[in-house]
């Protein structure tokens, strides 16, 4: 399974990339946003900057909801670096627009899903990434995790090769239950991924260890 981090943070994405498990990155307008991102050049900037760190997958979200809109911005983002990948949101409009980008090689990621109807959708249209908010689902009283396994039989029953990017991760175990339901990759939070080293065993081994080390040298 890919790891991607889910921020506009520079110095959180290098941090992930000196860890040696980072993917790609994801970020939309909000995240842009918390970094105090603003103006279409910075944003266009940072892009760029976010290009020079990682190896590759760095989805940019178009902002536009109509289907001329999404394809200007679209080819505009694409333009900016190869590792881009255009993320179009589900909608009707979307789904035209990623059909255009995928006739044009142009990868892309069908954000804010929330079904398996949508998945299927995403899939036929062409999307590279299919991003399930697991998260918010878990938020309605439904579960996420349950999302990702349907689609993910879905997928190997069809042979889509649309990608399953679970996201909106909330916690380390989310990214264990992903793994298990099948996701192709996680977006996350840098805290996340660190949450995966942590367990009381290891620290207390650690410990031992070096105490061991330290008497037998004394």
């Amino acid at each position: 399974m890919k790891f991607f981090i889910d921020t506009a943070n520079l110095s959180q994405i290098k941090e992930a990339q000196d860890l040696g498990v980072l993917d790609g990155v994801t970020t939309n307008p909000s995240l842009m946003a918390k970094e105090g991102i603003n103006g279409e050049l910075n944003i266009r900037n940072h892009y760029k900057a976010i290009c020079d760190i990682v190896y590759d997958n760095v989805s940019a979200e178009v902002i536009s909801t109509d289907y001329e809109g999404m394809i200007k911005e679209g080819n505009e983002l694409a333009s900016i670096d190869e590792k881009i990948v255009v993320k179009i949101p589900m909608i009707k409009d979307g789904i035209k627009a990623i059909k255009y980008f995928s006739s044009k090689g142009i990868r892309t990621n069908c954000t804010l899903v929330f079904s398996p109807g949508q998945a299927i959708l995403a899939a036929k249209a062409g999307a590279t990434f299919l991003s399930p908010f697991i998260g918010r689902v878990d938020d309605t009283n439904w579960d996420g995790i349950e999302l990702i396994q349907q689609i993910a039989s879905i997928y190997a029953i069809q042979g889509y090769k649309t990608e399953i990017l679970a996201a909106s991760i909330r916690n380390s175990l989310h990214i264990v239950k992903c793994a298990e339901a099948g996701a192709d990759i996680v977006t996350c939070p840098l805290s996340a991924i660190m949450g995966l080293l942590k367990h009381p065993l290891t620290d207390i081994g650690l410990a031992q260890f070096l105490a061991d080390h330290k008497k037998a040298n004394a």
